[in-house]
């Protein structure tokens, strides 16, 4: 089905099956968030929300609740769309196989988005304070809309919709200095879109105009998010998802989507800012309060038969890690067309996304010579670390894989294939003093870090162990060792109290030295709780590269620098302990906990999912 709106949408899912009702009263003040992440966790479908205290609109979440649910949503277009960008980044792919791209003409004639004067967003009106005011954790800053569609309009060729930047930038409707009513919070961060515009504005002096939707196609979300090949817009791409072309507003303001479901329509003013946050981020943390720019609010509008689609944002796995999942079906044939010899990049959604990638290249440099080491698989690693959001990635592992045997996805195996292979005295290579992710605390400040490099190729060196050395004898403070994985140890080590607690990873190290030999364990996290951390290898994961600084936090046992190369001859020990600088991490409310463990037990088609 194609849909125009989120009504169809739900309707569309409620059909196949994809959809539970609520229709006793919720609160949007943390209880609407509660009862989506727990029916997420456990695998239930769309929520629609019917009756929420004090609003006169229902909502809906879930929408992309698995990665079936979502390719249900895009059945009609979804096969039709992955062949489209198949031909965009290879053009002589339609001469060779003219039956296998025979609708691709079809489909690029929904792809332009088209201006229209008049659209069903306008049929109504309302304030800010009408909107569902959805605060999802404790401590964040006020209501937020967490599936916007941010359109911003080019300064430098205004209402041309082929110059329109779309993108799911966090907005807060209240709290903190925000005039009620009058102005929203717009969160956008570095390698996004709409900094080229609001630069432009900037250099003109004049307000950036934009206007904020939510809702309408379940396409549009997917286009805000989606990392496209170049000369294919998000609204193009979003047109070719939905199966019609886009309608956009124009006029007096920013180009408007017509068939969203709610509307903000206003300016920011280039030189004003103010504290935006906090926020509960998806690296499973507060996003802290920080200055971003203001929007000033002129109008806004809402369908007659409205529904507000939201999501929770926390520690992965959410609904977003479907959002992942899907542009991992649509982009993985981009990749060797964008990164010459890369077959395959995995953003690791368990370790928040940006602070981890895995990636397979090749190795074509002078084979006739079969080197063991690294070669063009550094180029590569620099050019993946210099694209677009690839370039907010802490730690990328990369390897070749000329045998095809690597699935990129299989996490345990890839780290197997790499930790059996690598030479720690060769194989790190740092950046230190460049950007990471804004919402990333672990760095020196904010938007600031380093990056670390783990390039290995060849034969096996090593085989991994399993369980820890029944002789090993780890310094005082450092305790209860746990196997993640084979070749990975946790131990706890001295809780982190300031600057002086550097020190403890520098005693760890020098004390190992001349301890037992842990060559088949080549790598070690110092952990707060190790229990915790070996208990899945999702927490290792979320703890190990959202907790640690590559230039700060790595050591190692036998370290030394060659020619300004820092390697080490025995295990790398990574300091993944909280640190005082870090953003507090995401607790639910207990209160509010309680409330949703009395609503499981009212029965019901919602119980079995809470």
């Amino acid at each position: 089905m194609k849909h125009r709106s989120t009504r169809d949408a739900t309707e569309d899912l409620r059909k196949g099956g994809y959809l539970i009702q609520i229709d006793d009263e919720v609160e949007s003040h943390l209880e609407m968030a509660e009862i989506q992440r727990r029916v997420y966790a456990n695998g239930g479908p769309a929520i629609l929300f019917n009756s929420i205290r004090g609003c006169q609109f229902p909502a809906v979440s879930n929408l992309f609740g698995s990665i079936e649910q979502a390719r249900y949503l895009f059945r009609d277009t979804l096969e039709a769309v992955r062949r489209l960008i198949e031909v965009k980044i290879d053009p002589s792919a339609l001469p060779r196989n003219p039956l296998r791209y025979a609708g691709v003409p079809l489909t690029a004639l929904t792809m332009l988005p088209r201006k229209v004067s008049r659209g069903p967003v306008q049929k109504a009106t309302c304030a800010i304070h009408d909107l569902p005011a959805i605060k999802c954790w404790p401590d964040d800053g006020g209501a937020f809309v967490t599936l916007p569609q941010v359109l911003s309009d080019d300064p430098n060729a205004m209402s041309n919709l082929m110059r329109v930047n779309l993108g799911m930038y966090r907005v807060q409707l209240s709290g903190n200095d925000y005039e009620p009513d009058q102005e929203v919070g717009l969160h956008y961060q570095i390698h996004r879109g709409m900094g080229v515009h609001h630069r432009a504005a900037l250099d003109r002096g004049k307000p950036l105009r934009v206007a904020i939707t939510v809702g309408g196609s379940p396409a549009m979300s997917v286009a805000a998010v989606m990392p496209l090949p170049e000369g294919l817009t998000e609204l193009t791409f979003g047109g070719a998802l939905s199966g019609r072309r886009i309608r956009m507003i124009t006029g007096n303001h920013a180009p408007v989507y017509a068939d969203a479901d709610f509307a903000i329509v206003g300016s920011i003013n280039p030189n004003q800012t103010k504290p935006e946050g906090p926020f509960g981020d998806h690296l499973g943390y507060y996003s802290l309060k920080h200055e971003f720019p203001v929007m000033q609010v002129e109008h806004v509008w809402h369908r007659k038969d409205a529904i507000w689609p939201f999501t929770v944002v926390g520690r992965p796995p959410q609904e977003d890690t479907t959002f992942g999942q899907l542009i991992h079906d649509l982009t993985d044939p981009i990749i060797p067309t964008v990164i010459p010899g890369v077959k395959a990049v995995h953003a690791v959604d368990a370790a928040g996304v940006h602070p981890l990638l895995l990636a397979v290249g090749s190795e074509r440099y002078m084979p006739y010579l079969e080197r063991p080491e690294p070669q063009e698989l550094l180029t590569q690693a620099n050019a993946i670390l210099g694209n677009g959001q690839l370039s907010l990635a802490k730690y990328l592992f990369i390897t070749d894989d000329p045998d095809n045997q690597l699935d990129i996805h299989d996490i345990d195996a890839f780290l197997n294939h790499i930790l059996s292979r690598v030479d720690w005295k060769r194989d790190l290579h740092f950046q230190t003093r460049t950007t990471i992710d804004t919402l990333d605390y672990s760095g020196r400040g904010f938007n600031q870090g380093s990056k670390v490099v783990i390039a290995a190729t060849g034969t096996p060196q090593r085989t991994l162990a399993s369980n820890p050395p029944q002789d090993l004898h780890l310094p005082d403070g450092f305790r209860n060792p746990r196997i993640v994985a084979p070749g990975i140890l946790a131990i706890e080590a001295p809780r982190f109290s300031g600057p002086e607690s550097v020190k403890d990873t520098q005693n760890f190290v020098q004390q190992m030295e001349n301890g037992i030999q842990l060559d088949a364990l080549p790598l070690i996290t110092l952990v707060d709780d190790s229990d915790f951390t070996a208990r899945s290898m999702g927490n290792w994961l979320w703890t190990t590269f959202t907790r640690s600084n590559p230039a700060c936090d790595i050591d190692g046992i036998g370290a030394k620098s060659v020619n300004k190369h820092w390697g080490c001859s025995g295990s790398l020990v990574i300091d993944a302990r909280i640190k005082p600088h870090h953003a507090p991490p995401l607790i639910e409310d207990a209160q509010v906990t309680a409330k949703v463990d009395a609503r499981a037990t009212r029965g019901g088609e919602l119980a079995k999912y809470l």
